[in-house]
């Protein structure tokens, strides 16, 4: 076919797209190069997936398939996903910033420690931020569980913030919000909370992905991922598990897609458990629980598949406090061997040069080590101080953490959010972490 008539066509069909489209015309075709996916197309073009599906109604049929060389239609993105300045009509910044942090900074309970190692991380994020040459002033209030957060807010200072880090306890959201919201101050909950205030109050950035949301992200990437593949879903037997909302989500979208999967028992016999991997293709387990003792069971399991019959092709895909397990029992050995793919919001890579570094000058400036938790805390109130203070000196009242508002890489935690309908922004950063056979740790930022 010549250019010209390619041309043409590709005309044609966006105007045939566009008599039915009236709500979302298209802005483009792209073709499809190799290893791309459906998250990263529709990340590049800063549209959601829905957008993209919606305008290509052949990837809701079962067995779609993303592949090299086609094209697909790109819509512009709708008028809700943008994030325009009025959207968020935060106070001017003055040339030096002021921090306010209102956690429980004290020593009395766990909750206590943790938050002091967060606040740690986040002066030494100050003071990089510092030596990069930008002015900030720092004000923190220990706000207990059982405090009344009023009383804080009318502390002098308070209301001279640009952002203020917190609260911990969901019952302390709204007034926090309020207060914020009347004095323009990005306000940023960092760690779990309950309630959806984030819908309301245009100035509050919410860390915390909701399990649900977190769970359908993991189905579409698994989906994304492994579509030519053959699912084996291991039932471990623990009765005490809350995967079964991801499995069942899973099982369906599969099924919506018309892909074959096996269940199979970890206590079944070997013979038994051989029947449900397939021989011509690669195999991705999953199993129905999070725990240690399970996931180490099933890797012995495997073994005693493989060597009963070698051949197989096996892959893992797994879940967030994995990487909890990862130096136990060999099981950084097991990551690799068996392809292990984790989704996380986080990774924590202590082989990194970066992270080791931040290590020994936490030892060094507050005299312990970080505490043996995942994510660390002192990490992520370094990166969220790096985030937020960063993006707020370098882009100013434009300031929305997006994608492309990164002032500098996480060592930790990656950060990226999109604002809700009605109110804030949500934090969408969403990763899975890829155990190489090679050896090899592979990162895919989604």
């Amino acid at each position: 076919m010549s250019k010209k008539k390619y041309i043409i066509l590709i005309l044609v069909a966006l105007f045939t797209f566009s008599l039915g489209a009236d709500a979302q015309q298209i802005q483009t075709v792209h073709k499809v190069k190799k290893r791309e996916t459906i998250f990263g197309i529709a990340r590049d073009y800063n549209i959601t997936i829905e957008d993209l599906i919606g305008a290509n109604p052949e990837m809701q049929q079962p067995g779609y398939e993303l592949k090299k060389g086609s094209t697909i239609n790109i819509p512009f993105p709708k008028q809700n996903t943008q994030q325009p300045a009025e959207t968020a009509p935060v106070a001017p910044i003055k040339t030096s910033l002021d921090i306010g942090v209102m956690l429980p900074l004290h020593n009395v309970d766990g909750d206590g420690r943790r938050m002091i190692e967060y606040y740690r991380g986040l002066l030494m994020a100050v003071e990089k931020l510092k030596a990069d040459g930008i002015s900030i002033n720092v004000r923190a209030w220990n706000v207990a569980q059982t405090d009344d957060i009023n009383t804080t807010l009318i502390q002098q200072g308070a209301d001279k913030s640009d952002i203020i880090f917190g609260p911990l306890y969901s019952k302390q959201v709204k007034a926090l919000g309020d207060f914020c919201k009347k004095n323009k101050i990005r306000m940023v909950i960092p760690f779990s909370i309950n309630g959806d205030e984030v819908e309301r109050n245009e100035f509050i950035y919410q860390v915390y992905q909701p399990a649900e949301t977190f769970n359908q992200k993991s189905v579409t990437s698994f989906i994304d991922r492994f579509s030519n593949c053959h699912p084996v879903i291991i039932d471990c037997n623990d009765s005490t598990s809350n995967k079964g909302t991801f499995t069942y989500a899973l099982r369906k979208k599969l099924e919506e897609r018309g892909i074959q999967y096996s269940i199979t028992n970890l206590r079944s016999s070997i013979e038994m458990f051989e029947k449900a991997f397939s021989t011509t293709k690669r195999n991705v387990v999953i199993l129905n629980t999070g725990r240690s003792p399970e996931l180490t069971q099933t890797m012995h399991k495997l073994d005693a598949l493989l060597a009963h019959s070698p051949g197989y092709m096996i892959s893992m895909f797994g879940y967030t406090e994995w990487q909890m397990y990862e130096k136990y029992n060999q099981n950084q050995t097991y990551f690799h061997k068996y392809d292990v793919y984790i989704p996380s919001s986080y990774f924590f890579n202590e082989q990194s040069g970066y992270i080791q570094s931040f290590q020994n000058a936490y030892k060094s400036k507050f005299g312990v080590d970080m505490m043996n938790a995942l994510p660390h805390f002192a990490l992520t109130g370094y990166d969220q101080g790096v985030f937020f203070i960063g993006g707020v000196y370098k882009f100013k009242g434009q300031f929305y953490g997006a994608r492309n508002q990164i002032y500098n890489t996480s060592l930790q935690t990656p950060y990226h959010f999109s604002k809700t309908p009605n109110g804030g922004f949500r934090n969408d950063a969403y990763l899975l972490v890829h155990y190489q056979k090679n050896g090899g740790i592979e990162t895919i930022n989604y």
